[in-house]
Formats: structure tokens, C-alpha cells, sequence
């Protein structure tokens, strides 16, 4: 595997190490003392999977307390995907960088503690894959404005298909310092 860093300290894209011939292919999706190895989590708590069709635009989401750490991946499809440094006191604080993940391609991108997370789906239809470092707190479960200005994600989509919740977000400057994670420094 091939670590590939972002102009985001912390948010890595990983590239497996792909083995195919004319029956298919085969990667490992994640190996504990492999990626623990190269400074990224040696479990996970939760795996999810999520479904969209083109247009659809999820997130910014992150928790808050109770935060958790993503490895995401696409099984099928391609998508955008974005992660956002929302840590209060954190030098890079507002910044966001991107990753295009796709089954084709076979990145997973990893989004610490403290990041805002989005995707974009691109093609027809994507299975997202996301494996957790906490469990899902739905107390904890906040999220960003998408087209927050003042973050200024360039989506390569300006009218995207959002849920009711992500449609309201706040914006990043209007969620109250208490409700967003600190920068460990």
C-alpha cells in the first residue's frame, strides 16, 4: 500500500495494493497492524455502507462530543470526497482538501478526529464504504452548510441533491465554539 499525504496534515489517501488477471482482482481493505504500522487506526468500532445516486451531495458531517475517525472507500461508483479541519485553535482551521475515490480506483481516504466529511457522487450511482473509529451518537451527530463560503469547497456540482438536514446546516461560523472539537496543541 501507498500512503499519499494531502495539503491537510492528517488526512491521508491510501492506495491498496491491487492484485487482478482476467477472473478479477483482489486488495486488502484493511489490515490492523499494516496501517497501525503507518499511523493510522488499528480498529474500528462500526462499518457503514450508504447508497446514492448522481447529484447526491452528503455531509459536511462530523460528531461533536464523541468524534470519530473515518476510513472511507467506494465499492462501486465514484464520488468526491471531501474533509474539512473544523479543530478550534488548529492552524488549518476552515481548510478542506479532496480526494475522487472510485471502485475503479480503489482509494480509501482517511479523515481523522475533528474533520468535517462530505461526498459528491459523480457517477450514476455509488456504494460508499466507511469504517469508524466510535460509534454513531446521534446527541453527538452535527453537521456544516455544504456550500459554506467562507470554507469555499469546490464542488464540481452547484445544484446537488441534499437531504432536508444537510439543506439547513449552519455555517461554520455560526456553530458555537463549545459544539466544535479543539485542536490537540
Amino acid at each position: 500500500m501507498r500512503l499519499v499525504q494531502t495539503d491537510l496534515p492528517g488526512c491521508v489517501v491510501v492506495e491498496p495494493a491491487v492484485f487482478g488477471d482476467a477472473r478479477g482482482f483482489f486488495y486488502e481493505a484493511w489490515n490492523a497492524q499494516r496501517y497501525a504500522g503507518h499511523g493510522l487506526p488499528g480498529s474500528f468500532v462500526q462499518s457503514n455502507v450508504s447508497s446514492s445516486s448522481r447529484g447526491v451531495l452528503r455531509g459536511l458531517h462530523y460528531q461533536w462530543p464523541n468524534p470519530q475517525g473515518k476510513l472511507v472507500s467506494v465499492l462501486e461508483g465514484e464520488v468526491y470526497d471531501v474533509a474539512v479541519d473544523i479543530r478550534r485553535g488548529s492552524p488549518h482551521f476552515g481548510r478542506w482538501t479532496a480526494a475522487v475515490l472510485s471502485g475503479e480506483n480503489k482509494r480509501q481516504f482517511w479523515i481523522p478526529e475533528g474533520f468535517a466529511h462530505g461526498f459528491l457522487v459523480l457517477s450514476e450511482q455509488a456504494l460508499f464504504s466507511y469504517l469508524c473509529t466510535a460509534p454513531y451518537d446521534k446527541a453527538a451527530d452535527a453537521g456544516i452548510r455544504w456550500n459554506d463560503a467562507a470554507i469555499g469547497v469546490d464542488w464540481p456540482e452547484s445544484a446537488p441533491l441534499l437531504s432536508d438536514k444537510d439543506a439547513a446546516a449552519p455555517f461554520l461560523d455560526a456553530i458555537a465554539p463549545e459544539r466544535l472539537p479543539v485542536f490537540p496543541g
